[in-house]
């Protein structure tokens, strides 16, 4: 019986989901990689993190447009799931934000993390 649970997310784009990852302090693997769960069973994803409960990973692949999440969390003891998948958006958001606006030559002047974990940028852009 497997426990693997898929979350659909709005990600799309690699090298922003890579960059949120590695601001959540969650070093990653890539490639053809097996995510682990309950009882040794296995899944393979496009990247992976490890959790701090042994033999529990968090995969992700593309499916279609944008990324899917995978993994057990029933054995993902210290992360709950919401709280991680609002926290990786909201960083994947941030860098995706970021370079699209460096594209329309924007720079970042100031940022600022306000109540409830919002982040607020001030652009400016030299005409």
């Amino acid at each position: 019986m497997s426990h693997f649970t898929t979350i659909r997310t709005q990600i799309v784009e690699k090298e922003y989901l890579k960059q949120a990852l590695q601001d959540l302090g969650y070093a990653y693997q890539e490639g053809a990689v097996k995510v682990n769960g309950y009882s040794g069973k296995q899944t393979t994803a496009e990247l992976k993190i490890a959790t701090s409960n042994a033999g529990y990973d968090i995969g992700f692949n593309k499916t279609g447009n944008s990324y899917e999440l995978i993994a057990d969390w029933w054995g993902i003891r210290d992360l709950n799931q919401q709280t991680f998948v609002q926290q990786l958006t909201q960083r994947y958001a941030y860098h995706s934000a970021c370079a699209k606006l460096e594209e329309q030559g924007f720079s970042l002047v100031s940022e600022n993390v306000e109540e409830g974990q919002r982040i607020h940028l001030v652009l400016r852009r030299m005409v």
